[in-house]
């Protein structure tokens, strides 16, 4: 199954070999902490996702129940009906693009600050979403970086942590990417 969803993101990110880069071990960490709970934090290291350099095509997909959490029955209640719905929604999925391409030159070593625009789909729902982002080009090795919040309303993630407080309202979210 994951050799057919590499092979779909390979697909999306464009048409030519040599502007596409796929990664299989990209991370995102979900930070859902409050003052009342600093637990709800948690990992999840096997994110697959996609850049093309030509077109600015982004891609990332994430299966819900490898979010790796310290406590283990917070990891159970964040895949529970009453919250994520792992089973019924297994995974989150952006498709967007780098809306300021032009500034930025895949084959030279730097630092290029950006804008990324797209479709975020959760729990079923699906926000566009627009933040900033960093890729770093350090000779063949591109690495990408972003962070944002989600208003869990936004897709219809209520539970009762949230009504009382120990799951933020609007959660941090944290995607790491290196392609190769």
């Amino acid at each position: 199954m994951k050799k057919n969803l590499v092979f779909a993101l390979m697909l999306l990110a464009g048409t030519t070999f040599a502007q596409k880069k796929v990664t299989t071990s990209g991370s995102i960490s979900f930070d859902a902490t409050t003052p009342i709970d600093a637990l709800p934090k948690a990992d999840n290291k096997t994110v697959i996702a996609s850049l093309d350099t030509k077109t600015g095509a982004v891609a990332f997909e994430a299966i819900m129940k490898n979010f790796a959490f310290t406590n283990p029955k917070i990891q159970q209640h964040f895949n529970a009906p009453n919250w994520l719905d792992s089973e019924k929604y297994p995974k989150a999925t952006f498709t967007g693009s780098i809306v300021n391409l032009k500034g930025v030159n895949f084959k030279k070593d730097g630092t290029y600050n950006v804008d990324v625009e797209g479709d975020l789909t959760m729990h079923g729902e699906t926000k566009k979403i627009t933040t900033p982002a960093k890729f770093v080009v350090a000779g063949a090795t591109i690495t990408g970086t972003t962070d944002f919040t989600v208003k869990l309303d936004d897709f219809k993630i209520d539970g009762p942590a949230v009504g009382a407080g120990k799951v933020a309202k609007d959660p941090k979210i944290t995607v790491l990417v290196e392609f190769k």
